[in-house]
């Protein structure tokens, strides 16, 4: 009797486990399938980094490193070239996009697993927005992009505005769109934050007129 206990368990555990193996594979076989080239990106993120990527079809060469840090101030992400290229020609710099995988914001703590696929792909298309705007600068003009970054405001909110403007003009304006609610809409995140996000970054107007415009030429 007890072999026979046995010997079900066994053919009742193949059916359930077995198929659930195969429905895993198709998964597995997409992020196998899904080639990087010269980008280090971690697993957490290989999807969301994939399709913001594949909206960059000038970016599919070039080196870009995506790494986790802690304590990046007033930031999800942030976009640098790499300090070792940076007086190389432009053709031949390389890239990271730090992202703090625990950040703060005032006294609200999020991790990147609170964060939605949508509003993080928007937020890495507009970091890739930033490498764009830095793949047009000599090194002298990267020198001094960073001198005004740190020391105008005014200037911060070009950059910003121009990252963001790259993003949408690649097809990403409703995950740049998504990012904008995430933030403003965060209902425990105070009025001030909100505004520095809205003074420094396009409205959620302005992505539509980019949109609408782009969806014009298209026409």
């Amino acid at each position: 009797m007890t072999g026979i206990i046995r010997k079900a368990y066994f053919i009742l555990s193949f059916f359930i486990l077995v198929p659930a193996c195969y429905s895993q594979q198709p998964s597995m076989q997409q992020k196998d399938s899904l080639k990087f080239n010269n980008k280090i990106v971690p697993d957490v993120i290989w999807r969301e980094a994939y399709v913001a990527l594949s909206h960059y079809p000038e970016l599919k060469d070039t080196p870009i490193e995506f790494r986790f840090k802690k304590n990046i101030k007033k930031s999800f992400m942030q976009a640098q070239p790499k300090i070792g290229g940076l007086f190389k020609k432009r053709k031949n710099r390389s890239y990271l996009i730090f992202i703090n995988k625990e950040f703060s914001i005032e006294d609200e703590k999020f991790d990147i697993s609170m964060v939605p696929s949508e509003v993080l792909i928007g937020w890495i298309g507009h970091e890739l927005g930033h490498i764009m705007d830095y793949r047009e600068r000599s090194s002298a003009g990267l020198l001094w992009f960073g001198i005004k970054y740190i020391t105008s405001k005014n200037y911060i909110r070009e950059a910003e505005r121009a990252a963001d403007t790259y993003a949408v003009n690649h097809g990403l304006g409703e995950q740049i769109i998504a990012t904008k609610d995430f933030i403003l809409n965060h209902s425990r995140l105070s009025d001030t934050y909100k505004a520095r996000i809205e003074d420094l970054y396009l409205s959620q107007e302005e992505i539509m007129v980019l949109i609408d415009e782009i969806h014009g030429e298209g026409d």
